[in-house]
């Protein structure tokens, strides 16, 4: 059931991969401590920066579960 929904919207024209790790990489942290970072309560992130960080944290939690 979970990679049906991902693969919709991953092949959907509005994702942007990569786009995320990139402003992780910009800031100099790993994708799971910016997520950290921008989820934390007081963090000025924009609302689409606040949306990648819960994805990035979901795609985190799934991939450890099917290791």
């Amino acid at each position: 059931m979970a990679k049906q929904w991902i693969q919709e919207m991953t092949s959907s024209p509005s994702f942007k991969k990569g786009a995320f790790s990139a402003q992780a990489q910009r800031a100099g942290k790993t994708t799971a401590a910016f997520a950290r970072d921008v989820l934390a309560p007081g963090s000025r992130a924009s609302a689409t920066t606040k949306r990648r960080a819960r994805l990035a944290q979901t795609f985190g939690k799934i991939r450890r579960r099917n290791a």
